[in-house]
């Protein structure tokens, strides 16, 4: 009978198993400690990104999250039995890390067209923000979007403005530049690299600060509302709503949060063909 080797079983293998053993134990450990927050269902810790986005929500000198919607929002977790844990990261990685459920939710926007299909929104909104153009006061201001062919608008990196910035880069007529945050897209202005700015009320009127800044003028555009984004990689995401939902009503039974209110979301300036999605 032919004997044939097995590697299994040679001198160099059986040295070599322990190793592999430890690498693999290694290995899992390495993939517990990355994995995301719910891995363990027995947690009480929500992991909750936010952004700067003052006074909505920002990280203020001391390195802490802050802002209205922060304040609000660990209320709310804290009064539905949880542990808020918070994350500060930029817009674009706020989106990959709900779509991959390293976080649990954000404190954000409502009907962000990438997100679609990848989180579950609250039933409730608590604070309406305000989309608007920004221009000099030596332009013309803007009353129809017809206004913008031609043009050069100055848009904020990583923001979707709700389904506009689809629509801008589907135009043939409309130029767009990019600012890294919301001073910038200012100062890109007043230097004339672009004729208006597409950015929010709240965090522009932030900033607006300096001498110069008097000369910047606003029209406004539409209306949108904040919500509670839950990731949807997260098994527990609808009983997350539901819970955070409840004790947002039970907080304002008590007077201890904003009520209840519809914002409208719709166009104060025409032209826009059916509006975003």
């Amino acid at each position: 009978m032919r004997r044939f080797w097995n590697p299994l079983f040679s001198e160099a293998s059986l040295v070599a198993k322990p190793v592999r053993l430890a690498i693999m134990y290694i290995w899992l450990a390495l993939a517990f400690m990355v994995s995301p927050s719910w891995a363990d269902t027995g947690s009480d810790t929500l992991r909750i990104a936010y952004t700067e986005f003052p006074p909505i929500e920002y990280q203020n000198e001391q390195g802490e999250p802050a802002g209205i919607f922060i304040d609000l929002t660990r209320r709310v977790v804290e009064e539905a039995g949880y542990t808020p844990e918070f994350v500060y990261l930029p817009v674009s990685r706020i989106y990959l890390y709900l779509k991959s459920g390293v976080i649990d939710l954000w404190p954000g926007l409502s009907n962000i067209p990438s997100l679609q299909g990848e989180v579950l929104e609250s039933w409730v909104n608590a604070y309406p923000v305000q989309l608007s153009v920004w221009y000099l006061e030596t332009s013309q201001p803007l009353v129809h979007f017809d206004q913008l062919e031609g043009k050069t608008v100055i848009v904020i990196g990583g923001y979707t403005y709700g389904g506009l910035l689809a629509w801008l880069e589907a135009s043939e007529d409309i130029r767009l530049t990019e600012a890294p945050n919301n001073r910038a897209a200012l100062e890109m202005l007043k230097l004339n690299r672009g004729d208006y700015v597409l950015d929010y009320r709240q965090p522009i009127e932030e900033i607006l600060t300096q001498p110069d800044d008097s000369m910047i003028r606003e029209s406004e555009l539409r209306s949108r509302y904040t919500a509670w984004l839950f990731s949807l990689a997260n098994p527990r995401a609808a009983l997350l709503r539901e819970e955070l939902d409840d004790a947002y009503l039970r907080l304002v039974s008590r007077g201890e949060a904003p009520p209840l209110r519809d914002f409208d979301s719709g166009f104060v300036i025409p032209g826009f063909p059916d509006g975003p999605r």
